[in-house]
């Protein structure tokens, strides 16, 4: 069973690394993958500062912070799922969904902090729609998830006939991101404060080194005692969660929410998670590292924006940079194995 640190071998490279070299080669290999994305995202900040003197300020960026908030809650809690062995391609339009559903009840008058709770609890209901059909129905993730995206589009536009829901005359709908403290929007603080638990949880818990072990080798881990399909489940909704929430504060944000096609956003996730060192195959990874991720692709598009570059360009450097990372992920095990 692996452990929750990002230098344990996965369960399936225990054997290579039984010798004392084998041991010594993954404990390299570990660190290597975690410092990876710090390097290259140390070396962007230094040349956008460099490059452009709008970029290390405050505003800007608070800015990135605030514009990245819900992707960084989204990713945070995505990160659980691949580590576990899933992938959820549904986070998008659980966004969408939970967004358009807090907006509909304040617009019928609910309490704003109830229709934020109800956003919310959509998000839980359909992750743990996910994590079951995924897990006890045997259906692979990737379809089960896609397939839930599919659903809960369709139930966004029921909601909203296809109409932009308007939130301008609700203004204490807003108070959930636009509060400052510390000079800070809270939007920011709630990204902190659910990446931070997050990240303590999937590190620090019981819970959190099981998903490790399920998603490194689930055999040996239900050997072990491990209930894999409750530990995929619990991942899948904690990412539907997220998602949720994440399209609540957006709503707030912008004081307006639609269905829309969101699969950019679960891209978008993704290449942060992925770029961030999270193995695609499950039992690797860890939420810190998919926080210094999505934020160097964040980094990337702010420098798109501030040189003046051809933004047809930056889909094509995130392609890119996620074939690097999957590619660097599928060498470095064959190596440790």
């Amino acid at each position: 069973m692996t452990t929750s640190t990002d230098t344990t071998p996965a369960p399936g490279e225990l054997g290579a690394a039984q010798t004392p070299a084998g041991r010594l080669q993954a404990l390299a290999q570990g660190r290597w993958r975690a410092a990876g994305i710090v390097f290259p995202f140390l070396m962007l900040f230094v040349v956008l500062t460099i490059a452009s003197s709008s970029f290390a300020t405050k505003a800007n960026l608070l800015n990135i912070l605030d514009q990245q908030s819900a992707t960084l809650i989204i990713a945070a809690a995505g990160t659980l799922v691949l580590v576990s062995g899933g992938i959820d391609l549904s986070v998008g339009s659980i966004y969408g969904l939970s967004g358009v559903v807090a907006a509909e009840l304040a617009l019928h008058s609910w309490p704003a902090g109830l229709a934020i709770l109800v956003g919310v609890l959509v998000g839980f209901a359909a992750g743990l729609i996910n994590g079951v059909v995924a897990t006890y129905f045997r259906i692979s993730a990737l379809i089960a998830t896609l397939a839930m995206s599919f659903v809960l589009e369709g139930l966004g536009s029921l909601i909203t006939q296809g109409n932009l829901l308007n939130l301008f005359t609700h203004q204490s709908f807003s108070d959930l991101t636009r509060t400052s403290i510390f000079t800070v929007d809270s939007s920011i603080w709630l990204a902190v404060v659910a990446v931070l638990a997050l990240g303590l949880f999937l590190a620090r818990t019981t819970i959190g080194r099981y998903m490790y072990a399920a998603g490194g080798n689930p055999e040996a881990a239900r050997i072990a005692g491990v209930r894999v399909n409750v530990v995929r489940v619990i991942s899948f909704m904690l990412s539907g969660g997220a998602a949720g929430l994440a399209g609540v504060i957006d709503a707030s944000r912008v004081l307006s929410a639609q269905s829309q096609d969101n699969s950019a956003l679960t891209f978008t996730v993704l290449a942060g998670i992925v770029v961030g060192g999270t193995s695609i195959l499950g039992g690797e990874g860890a939420v810190w590292r998919t926080v210094v991720g999505v934020l160097f692709i964040a980094l990337i598009g702010n420098g798109y924006d501030l040189l003046g570059l051809n933004p047809l360009y930056e889909q094509i450097t995130l392609g890119v940079l996620m074939i690097l990372a999957v590619g660097l992920d599928a060498w470095s095990r064959g190596r440790v194995a």
